[in-house]
């Protein structure tokens, strides 16, 4: 990958598309990983405002050390970025204490509904200053296995590194001297107690997942890993096709109108 080409790509890209939307700026959610360290850094490089907003919800200690150091590190590098520490904790708890009898038995939901927490707050702050809500998922993510909340992390006006894999923000992250420990990380959506990992919850490393979405051959030849890698695969890019998909639209006959 040409990587720094790739670079001013997106950034002339994020500047053109904001000079057409009239937005004054973009709001970007911080978790201390590597895609939401890449996508910030990109639209820093912009020159265009970027308010970074930390949202914790009884988040690891090492995840919010990393994301603010990250912060730090942009505020001392581009003069257009801003931030904002936003914690959630007991607006989360608040909640789930009116409408959840057995939190054990959806934990899914739970994590789904922190998520919401945060794209709601996101929407905030991009509405009081008139800013855009910066995407931060990947190309595996978004478009192979659906690997986001629905109106949660998904609910965003632009997405810098869509068409990027994880592979690929890595080099960028490199290349862009991102803190090595956020490169380092095991990547993690942040939505759970027991700070799962992404891999933990998918049963796939990003790596196994690239080579299943780019896999178009006979699968007689392949070894065992590989074809449990393909089912995985397979399996959520099907079950989350709601997500990828758009909103389905019940279109009434002409003739019945």
């Amino acid at each position: 990958m040409q990587t720094k080409k790739v670079i001013s790509h997106i950034v002339n890209w994020v500047h053109e598309y904001i000079s057409k939307s009239k937005a004054k700026g973009f709001v970007i959610g911080i978790s201390g990983g590597v895609d939401s360290a890449v996508t910030s850094t990109l639209i820093a490089k912009t020159k265009i405002p970027l308010l970074c907003v930390e949202m914790p919800i009884h988040q690891a200690s090492n995840q919010l050390k990393r994301g603010s150091d990250h912060i730090k590190w942009l505020k001392s590098n581009f003069k257009n970025v801003n931030s904002i520490h936003t914690d959630l904790s007991l607006v989360f708890n608040n909640l789930i204490s009116k409408i959840s009898e057995n939190t054990k038995s959806n934990e899914l939901t739970l994590a789904n509904t922190r998520a919401r927490l945060r794209m709601t707050t996101l929407y905030y702050y991009a509405g009081v200053n008139n800013y855009l809500v910066a995407g931060t998922g990947n190309k595996v993510e978004d478009f192979g296995i659906g690997f986001f909340t629905k109106y949660g992390d998904g609910g965003v006006d632009i997405s810098p590194i869509a068409d990027l894999t994880k592979t690929e923000i890595y080099y960028i992250a490199k290349e862009m001297c991102i803190n090595q420990e956020i490169i380092s990380a095991a990547p993690t959506d942040g939505l759970w107690d027991d700070e799962k990992t992404d891999e933990e919850q998918i049963g796939a490393s990003y790596e196994e997942l690239e080579w299943a979405m780019n896999f178009k051959g006979s699968t007689t030849n392949l070894d065992k890993r590989k074809k449990e890698v393909l089912k995985i695969f397979t399996h959520l890019n099907n079950i989350n096709q709601h997500k990828m998909n758009p909103i389905p639209i019940c279109i009434i006959p002409h003739s019945f109108k």
